[in-house]
């Protein structure tokens, strides 16, 4: 596999971020690589939903999972979308 195929490949959490963030000037790593900076970089709930949304899972079994109310998942959702579009971060994500 050369490096354009890896670049290209399409991966649930990898098109999650893409929908998320506004302007990305790179290709974003590939999913291990994108996982490892977004564990550190994102609190554990905040992970949880990104991947609850990659995979298309159930949000209201994940609030209950995590002991999370409408409101706090609401609140939650805006930060993550907006750390994903902060510069630092999206840097850290891409090639």
């Amino acid at each position: 596999m050369n490096e354009d195929e890896i670049l290209e490949e399409s991966t649930p959490l990898r098109d999650e971020v893409e929908n998320h963030v506004r302007k990305l000037v790179r290709p974003l790593k590939d999913e291990n690589e994108l996982k490892a900076v977004l564990k550190t970089k994102l609190t554990k709930k905040e992970f949880k939903i990104l991947n609850a949304w990659a995979n298309n899972d159930d949000i209201e079994t994940l609030k209950e999972k995590i002991g999370m109310d409408e409101e706090r998942y609401g609140d939650l959702s805006v930060k993550l979308v907006k750390k994903l579009n902060q510069e630092k971060l999206k840097q850290e994500m891409c090639y």
